[in-house]
């Protein structure tokens, strides 16, 4: 998977659970977003393709088995699930209607990054590119990099976020309640600052955007010839 990142949705409503998890993906390059509840990863997993899921069983409201049965017909991304050791049936059960794999609680990180790996060697096409070109913009999400008339801009995971989702969708707005929640910030001033350092690596005049436009009232679209 060179110059991959893969980007996991990280299920848990234990705080310290997701707390680890993420740290420990993240340190081991790794895009992650988490989410405390069935409720709130399907609202996530509808804005944006997550490459594989980490998913509790055992959470208030929907379990994950519910978070399953509800998106099996439409989710083709892979999931992991975190059981307790007497969740034996429930473990069964999620094999059965759909996840890829399950790892007991408590478990060590190491093996938890070794089990998203080897899912991902079997599902990820290393050839597969996320590279777009117009006008003179090149965005390479592989190698986080813009480059324009042939300069290079890097890019971070939260604008490598997004900018995911609104090439994988030219020409649909996005309002800044759909972009906080790709990136887990609710703060619309500081939404606002990740758009303008966009449009400072992609438009030629950032004050007068041609690409990435704002929709007065609406949100933010990208706008590729």
């Amino acid at each position: 998977m060179d110059n991959f990142i893969a980007h996991i949705l990280v299920v848990d409503d234990d705080d310290g659970i997701r707390s680890l998890v993420k740290k420990y993906l993240n340190e081991n390059n790794f895009l992650v977003t988490t989410a405390d509840s069935a409720e709130s990863a399907s609202t996530k997993i509808g804005i944006i393709k997550f490459d594989l899921i980490v998913l509790d069983i055992m959470m208030p409201g929907k379990s994950g088995l519910e978070f399953i049965q509800d998106h099996k017909n439409k989710l083709e991304t892979p999931i992991i699930l975190l059981t307790a050791k007497a969740e034996t049936t429930e473990r069964v059960e999620g094999l059965e209607i759909g996840a890829d794999d399950y790892l007991p609680k408590p478990f060590e990180p190491k093996e938890l990054v070794l089990r998203i790996k080897n899912i991902l060697n079997k599902t990820i096409k290393t050839e597969q590119k996320r590279i777009i070109e117009f006008s003179n913009v090149k965005i390479d999400l592989n190698k986080l990099l813009i480059i324009k008339n042939s300069k290079e801009f890097k890019i971070n995971n939260t604008e490598k976020t997004i900018l995911e989702k609104m090439i994988n969708n030219p020409g649909k707005t996005f309002s800044r309640e759909d972009i906080g929640q790709l990136i887990d910030l609710d703060k619309e001033r500081s939404i606002d600052v990740i758009i303008t350092r966009l449009r400072k690596k992609i438009e030629i005049d950032p004050k007068s955007p041609k690409f990435l436009q704002t929709i007065r009232g609406a949100g933010y679209v990208l706008w590729i010839e």
